[in-house]
């Protein structure tokens, strides 16, 4: 079963979203990330086959970074 979560984030530079995918990954193997800056709301895109992603860290991750990190519910 596939499972996606969106996130709102206030990332802006192609070079932050590189290295935030990049840390994401190793810390969250399973899971496939990108970005989309092109969206007003600055997406952050977490797919994953497992039955649940692991929300909480990645925000908590993001705000520790000092990057804003909302749920799109």
């Amino acid at each position: 079963m596939k499972r996606v979560e969106i996130f709102k984030t206030n990332v802006y530079r192609m070079k932050d979203a590189q290295r935030i995918v990049a840390t994401l990954v190793s810390l969250f193997s399973s899971y496939k990330i990108n970005f989309d800056l092109d969206d007003e709301e600055r997406i952050l895109r977490v797919e994953s086959s497992q039955l649940e992603i692991e929300t909480n860290s990645i925000v908590r991750k993001m705000f520790e970074w000092g990057y804003r990190c909302e749920r799109i519910v």
